[in-house]
């Protein structure tokens, strides 16, 4: 694990920062239990999008805990080498010991790292990743345009993050849900009620699909294609370098 890169220190980042290492130790349960153990699924799916890549170098932003890191190795037969950055030292604490767990040292290395300012040279990876992070990044047009940077030309981008669903009936019940009783059972199991207050805000902040395919063109990226999963819930979006 690299910490030789600076992060970036304005209040917001350090808010987010001290947000999710407060809740690193309850972080995977509660991922389980409030998605209903759909976050495997999507996890899963956003994999399948690096099929054309499985023998390449790729990178996972906001790689948290590890859980996307360690996918991509599994699923394609630790052929995949993953390097994976993330801003919070105690969730790559976490990501560490899973990674000695399953003993893939030699394919996953870690960095303590902004995503805004990615400590690689231009074009070194075959594919970027990022899974429920863009959300977190301050300044989302600079976030994607250091992944553009990093992704060598032809290569790709897969983002999988949280989306609001257009369906009245079922917007009705994702609001109930995500703004009213995810913070509460959040909070009750780890002991932290702001981190999963701060989560609907965000995701209810978020851009609009079309918004946001239109901030991923500004940053360079083309032939861009999304996939609605559980009904709106979250998006799947691929852009090429």
């Amino acid at each position: 694990m690299n910490n030789s890169n600076p992060l970036e220190t304005s209040k917001r980042d350090i808010y987010i920062r001290s947000l999710f290492s407060s809740i690193a130790n309850t972080y995977d349960l509660l991922n389980r239990v409030l998605s209903f153990g759909r976050d495997r699924y999507w996890r899963r799916f956003a994999i399948q999008k690096l099929s054309d890549v499985n023998h390449g170098i790729i990178l996972d932003v906001a790689t948290g805990t590890g859980d996307m890191a360690l996918e991509i190795v599994k699923r394609f037969n630790g052929i995949a080498k993953v390097i994976g950055v993330d801003f919070s030292e105690e969730m790559l604490r976490l990501a560490k010991r899973k990674i000695e767990k399953y003993r893939f040292q030699e394919k996953i290395n870690l960095y303590l790292n902004n995503a805004q300012s990615l400590p690689f040279e231009d074009e070194k990876f075959d594919a970027v990743l990022i899974a429920f992070g863009i959300r977190n990044i301050g300044d989302k047009l600079k976030g994607l345009s250091e992944m553009r940077r990093v992704v060598k030309e032809g290569g790709k981008i897969i983002i999988l993050e949280f989306s609001k669903p257009n369906n009245n009936i079922i917007k009705w019940f994702y609001h109930l849900y995500f703004v009213k009783i995810l913070p509460v059972i959040g909070g009750l199991l780890s002991k932290v009620k702001y981190a999963y207050e701060y989560l609907p805000e965000s995701v209810l902040e978020f851009p609009e699909t079309e918004d946001f395919i239109n901030l991923m063109k500004k940053a360079g990226f083309k032939d861009i294609r999304y996939d609605i999963l559980t009904y709106g819930v979250v998006t799947v979006y691929v852009g090429i370098k």
